[in-house]
């Protein structure tokens, strides 16, 4: 499954501070439906994500009935990301939760 859209980077403040991108409500249900073939436990989904000219290995985390997607560092030093800022995101489910270091999209 591919998925792809935009949104805007939050800051999530909590004791270990990350920031996100929130899937939207339409691709969700999809989402929901594919969990239970590749999730590995409490609902994470194993994906590569695409943002800019870089892609990586990461999971979905469930929240409040949707799903955030967790954008590292590296990737955000990278392509000179700041918080609000509007990111165009491409995803894809992967089978289980081995990752691959960050990485030029092809």
């Amino acid at each position: 499954m591919k998925l792809a859209w935009r949104g805007p980077m939050w800051h999530w403040r909590g004791p270990a501070p990350h920031y996100f991108v929130s899937v939207p409500d339409d691709l969700c249900a999809a989402l929901k439906d594919a969990s239970k073939l590749v999730t590995y436990g409490w609902g994470m989904i194993p994906v590569s994500v695409g943002i800019g000219e870089l892609e990586y290995d990461t999971s979905l985390f469930p929240k409040d009935g949707g799903y955030l997607v967790p954008i590292r560092a590296d990737v955000r030093r990278a392509e000179g990301l700041e918080e609000g800022d509007e990111l165009t995101i491409s995803l894809e489910l992967r089978a289980g939760k081995a990752a691959r270091a960050t990485r030029r999209r092809t």
